[in-house]
């Protein structure tokens, strides 16, 4: 997966997917579920900020990654623009690895041959 630009966006696009899962169903929960000011809703506040500087730094390093395939012509302005938009979105990343993934299999020299 990572020996191409494009499953290096593919893999990246699904640790950053995991983070934002992360974010959304463990720490926010945790720190919106219990009852403001408790013990649990507080560690839930550090949870969130950890988790979501987590999220933010894989965040930029997914776009940064998509736009560096993009710049080597793996992927075209469509794959930016559908990785921009699963990136918002949540399980977005997962959806979008299913294309990059059909992409990655028609365009990868050893596949091509292989399908010969």
């Amino acid at each position: 997966m990572l020996s191409t630009p494009v499953g290096r966006v593919r893999a990246a696009g699904l640790v950053e997917g995991v983070s934002a899962l992360l974010l959304f169903f463990v720490a926010m929960p945790l720190k919106y579920g219990p009852p403001a000011g408790s013990e649990v809703s507080v560690l839930g506040k550090q949870v969130v900020f950890c988790v979501g500087a987590i999220h933010g730094g894989l965040f930029i390093l997914y776009a940064l990654i998509t736009f560096i395939a993009w710049g080597k012509g793996a992927i075209t302005f469509k794959f930016v623009a559908y990785a921009a938009i699963a990136s918002i979105v949540p399980f977005g990343p997962f959806v979008i690895d299913r294309v990059l993934k059909r992409h990655e299999d028609r365009t990868t020299p050893d596949t091509v041959e292989a399908q010969r």
